[in-house]
């Protein structure tokens, strides 16, 4: 795709197995593909920062091709870096080995999320072509989520009171003009779709955007069954699988009285979170709901291959959902919350039914459930969008291409 290998620096507070989400997921396969096309890319990430918010040890999932090098940056200071960088934006504590690291100069240096790893100041560090990629609002949100105190979607923002309400000490840096400089030295923004530019453009946010998806490795996907992926037996009734980080926002709670009254089905919940312990006490007693926790991803391709849909019951605004396109990638229809970006990728792709109210959902659950035809076409479709849209091959043909635009100086 380019005419000589580049150097990249991926430069995110979380990085698998570091992470918490889809952001690190994200740049996880973003690097090793680029790896496997002949590039080279350094991570740079923070391990205090995991160490930090974490409550459980970190994944061994992952892997890194050769081409890849990580760099976990760990303070002397330990827990007081990230908290320095949260209240100052600055790097403090981090700033000579990041910059000792970017000295070696880079073609592309390329920003994710940055909340504790460098704060808005690290936007000024190093050269080359600077790329952002938009996976989160903390650009126009101080929570990162725009759940308005932890209750619904943020259209009025009343920031300090939110914040003190999440716990998070005020960043009064957002007031005095730094992250207003330090943006100026970013040639490109990325958002992965309309919806969120949109949301950005909403709150006054003025940047050069470009839209590229998100995508989904085709490589390593795996027929196995339920029992072979699992190492547990499959329920003996259909099931529709909720996957995501056991929090608030992401709107499991929302599922659970409905299923302990729906008896046609079950439902399968795959993940750990903060908010585990409430969801399970929640469930409790219901022989209707399983917890299955952490799955890798070949373990996920078979639950969710098998599943009669995908719902996700988020609350706030989603970026981008990657387990939507997860499903679609093993033909499986999507049922999600009207909300966000989800509409966006149900909608234009076909794959699914979006859902307004609780009556909403058990009456689309009831649709798929009962005309079997009717799923087949709709993961079909998501399949085919998926092919069309959320491939490494078309991602990296926009990303680089995009790299390619900056370098000539032609307008993104």
């Amino acid at each position: 795709m380019m005419d000589r290998p580049l150097r990249f620096c991926m430069i995110t507070t979380f990085y698998p197995p570091y992470n918490f989400g889809g952001d690190g997921i994200y740049v996880h396969r973003l690097a090793n593909e680029l790896a496997r096309r002949g590039h080279q890319v350094e991570v740079i990430h923070c391990l205090d920062a995991y160490n930090l918010l974490a409550r459980r040890a970190p994944s061994q999932d992952y892997a890194d091709h050769p081409n890849v090098t990580v760099h976990g940056l760990k303070s002397p200071w330990g827990l007081l870096s990230p908290l320095v960088t949260q209240q100052t934006g600055f790097p403090f504590f981090k700033s000579a080995r990041i910059r000792q690291i970017l000295d070696k100069g880079f073609d592309v240096i390329n920003y994710h999320n940055i909340s504790l790893v460098g704060g808005p100041k690290i936007l000024e560090y190093g050269r080359g072509v600077k790329l952002y990629s938009i996976h989160e609002y903390w650009l126009i949100c101080p929570t990162n989520t725009l759940f308005k105190f932890i209750r619904s979607p943020c259209t009025r923002p009343q920031c300090l009171a939110c914040s003190l309400l999440y716990k998070r000490p005020p960043q009064w840096w957002r007031y005095f003009g730094l992250l207003t400089a330090a943006l100026k030295q970013v040639d490109a923004f990325i958002t992965p779709n309309r919806f969120c530019k949109s949301i950005y453009e909403q709150m006054d946010f003025t940047a050069p955007f470009v839209q590229i998806p998100y995508f989904v490795s085709v490589e390593g996907q795996q027929q196995q069954t339920f029992d072979e992926a699992v190492g547990e037996s499959a329920p003996q009734k259909p099931y529709f699988l909720f996957v995501g980080r056991l929090e608030k926002l992401k709107g499991l709670q929302t599922l659970i009285p409905i299923f302990r009254q729906y008896g046609k089905a079950q439902l399968l919940v795959a993940g750990k979170g903060s908010y585990e312990q409430q969801l399970r006490q929640l469930a409790e007693g219901c022989a209707s709901i399983r917890f299955l926790g952490h799955l890798s991803d070949g373990q996920l391709q078979a639950v969710c291959r098998q599943a009669v849909a995908l719902i996700v019951p988020s609350l706030t605004y989603e970026v981008f959902a990657l387990v939507v396109v997860e499903a679609f990638r093993v033909q499986t229809p999507v049922i999600a919350r009207n909300l966000g970006g989800m509409r966006e990728m149900v909608e234009e792709s076909g794959g699914g039914i979006v859902y307004n109210t609780s009556e909403e959902l058990v009456a689309a659950m009831e649709l798929l459930l009962s005309n079997p035809s009717l799923r087949v076409e709709m993961g079909w479709l998501g399949y085919k969008a998926f092919q069309r849209r959320w491939t490494p091959e078309i991602h990296l043909q926009k990303y680089l291409g995009l790299i390619r635009k900056i370098q000539r100086n032609e307008p993104v």
